[in-house]
């Protein structure tokens, strides 16, 4: 039974393959679709989507903290990409703080301190294991452009201005901050099993909380994107970086799911 599953998978894996870049899209672009019109028919209550997501990054980071911590080694982990989540959550905290507290605080703070310990672990006590010749991707490709984009593009609903600049900040980043990961891994070709299920949970996570944002803006028929007093250019900008990320992740996700379906531990990426 077993082998005849495999068989259909890498039949039905082998096919969408074969297809041009186009009809991969169009597969994607329906996937989603589907998957977005289920959560807004099943789940009633669609701010949830974020709590949702900051749970699973959580779940995300937990995972690592368990292999390093078991496993002795953090091979195939960015530390540049945990200092870049360390850093959009920093000023998101901050940010929180100055305007006022609520649950996402309090997940950001949890967040923050997972990622401090895998930074803490990453750069003193399994620095042996740590590959910096993979981990290339240069931290001010997207750090510059995310401050640059911030102080054009921010929202106005706020009489502090550094929060209002902030804020759009910890967006940008967020949006980016994985691409120090992916390219390690791009650069290893081989992924194994606790990185691969951490850059899912990312994926999972960011797909929930762009299916918030997007649905909020079906809801309202559009209205959403200009509420007033948050800047015409603001929510469109803000959507557009979740949807970014989530076409980072997609093709990471794919392998992953691939993968995972063909009973493999390690992950294959294409060259």
């Amino acid at each position: 039974m077993r082998r005849k599953r495999n068989s259909v998978v890498n039949y039905v894996f082998g096919w969408i393959r074969k297809q041009s870049m186009k009809v991969k899209i169009f597969f994607a672009a329906t996937s989603l679709l589907f998957s977005l019109v289920a959560l807004k028919l099943l789940v009633k209550d669609h701010s949830q989507f974020l709590i949702a997501s900051e749970l699973i990054h959580i779940a995300g980071i937990v995972v690592l903290v368990y292999k390093l911590t078991t496993k002795k080694t953090c091979s195939g982990l960015s530390l540049k990409s945990q200092e870049l989540t360390a850093i959009f959550l920093a000023v998101r905290l901050v940010c929180s703080f100055m305007l006022e507290g609520d649950i996402h605080t309090l997940l950001d703070f949890a967040t923050l301190i997972f990622t401090t310990c895998l930074i803490f672990m990453i750069r003193y006590k399994l620095k042996s294991s740590y590959i910096k010749e993979l981990d290339n991707f240069p931290i001010y490709y997207t750090v510059v452009p995310s401050a640059v984009l911030a102080v054009l593009i921010h929202p106005y609903n706020s009489h502090i201005y550094i929060s209002q600049v902030l804020w759009a900040f910890c967006v940008y980043l967020e949006a980016v901050s994985v691409l120090p990961q992916l390219r390690m891994m791009q650069n290893a070709k081989m992924i194994e099993a606790f990185t691969a299920h951490y850059v899912f949970a990312l994926g999972v996570a960011r797909f929930l909380a762009c299916a918030h944002w997007i649905i909020q803006v079906y809801e309202t028929g559009g209205r959403y994107l200009f509420l007033v007093g948050a800047g015409y250019f603001w929510f469109p900008m803000v959507i557009i970086a979740e949807i970014v990320q989530t076409f980072i992740l997609a093709d990471f996700c794919y392998y992953y799911i691939k993968s995972v379906m063909q009973g493999q531990l390690i992950i294959r990426m294409p060259v």
